[in-house]
């Protein structure tokens, strides 16, 4: 894998499109995509972090030694944003060893968890509501283009399979709701309880294996480092979409910069120039 370009850089754009090409991709005929969830496809889960920061922090005020507030919170959003992307569980793990590192004596990561996932539910319950009582369409919680991006790239003959780190019930449940599971063909991935046996990496790889496909023959689309990184490692191509997401800690304002260091081939703010993307990349 070649070095990621530095953040910052410009890069040539596909004709009058918002799309850069930071790397030319291999062009080989796609036969295989894999999408993330939440902040990709997915805006149900909007201003998680503005759950989780607080909670996390709140913790570690609970130490017997811990720094001011504001430096704890910078530590946080620092690893929370690190991990974005990885199981909501790991985030967890590295609030267990802050609080130790704290003197502090840690709870188990799936206490965390739950609690965090408790507290954020009282919203999530609200949007789902406005879903299913057809308050408001699904449009309204879909990263603008996702849905004619997925339905292009089925068209053309691509199978596309679902990986995010939001528990498995959640994401199936989610995405039904949204009217996005067809697409998928029950091919489907999310957190599980035995944390170790899931992870994006986990996904690409057995997706290759399993459908004996080149490197060079898959779509890895995401907005978190994990995907893409983990998808240039297979020699796959990547397109990292930098959709704008809202949290009181602005945690996403240097997604774009935090795909270029994961290696992006492309680089996109949505993905309402999907057929654009296609026809680039001969799909």
């Amino acid at each position: 894998m070649s070095a990621p370009a530095a953040p910052g850089a410009a890069f040539p754009r596909l004709g009058a499109t918002q799309i850069e090409v930071v790397a030319p991709p291999p062009r080989e005929g796609i036969r295989h995509a894999i999408f993330d969830f939440d902040g990709t496809l997915s805006y149900l889960r909007d201003g998680w972090q503005d759950y989780m920061v607080p909670l996390l922090v709140e913790v570690l005020e609970g130490c017997p030694r811990h720094e001011p507030r504001d430096e704890l919170e910078r530590l946080v959003v620092d690893f929370v944003d690190h991990l974005t992307g990885k199981q909501t569980i790991y985030q967890m793990i590295r609030l267990a060893e802050e609080v130790s590192k704290r003197g502090g004596t840690p709870l188990e990561p799936l206490v965390y968890k739950k609690e965090y996932y408790r507290r954020m539910q009282g919203a999530i319950d609200e949007r789902i509501e406005a879903l299913r009582s057809g308050r408001e369409p699904p449009e309204r919680f879909l990263v603008r283009g996702a849905r004619d991006f997925l339905d292009a790239v089925s068209r053309r003959g691509v199978r596309c399979h679902l990986a995010s780190g939001t528990d498995i019930e959640l994401v199936v449940e989610e995405a039904r709701l949204l009217g996005l599971d067809g697409y998928f063909q029950g091919s489907i991935h999310g957190a599980v309880a035995e944390y170790k046996n899931f992870s994006k990496e986990k996904i690409i790889r057995r997706t290759l294996a399993e459908h004996a496909l080149r490197g060079s023959e898959l779509l890895i689309v995401g907005d978190g480092y994990v995907e893409i990184q983990n998808g240039r490692d297979v020699q796959a191509v990547t397109l990292g979409v930098y959709a704008p997401e809202n949290n009181r800690y602005h945690m996403n304002a240097n997604k774009r910069e935090r795909l270029l260091r994961a290696g992006a081939h492309l680089l996109a703010p949505d993905l309402s120039e999907g057929k654009e993307i296609l026809d680039y990349l001969r799909v």
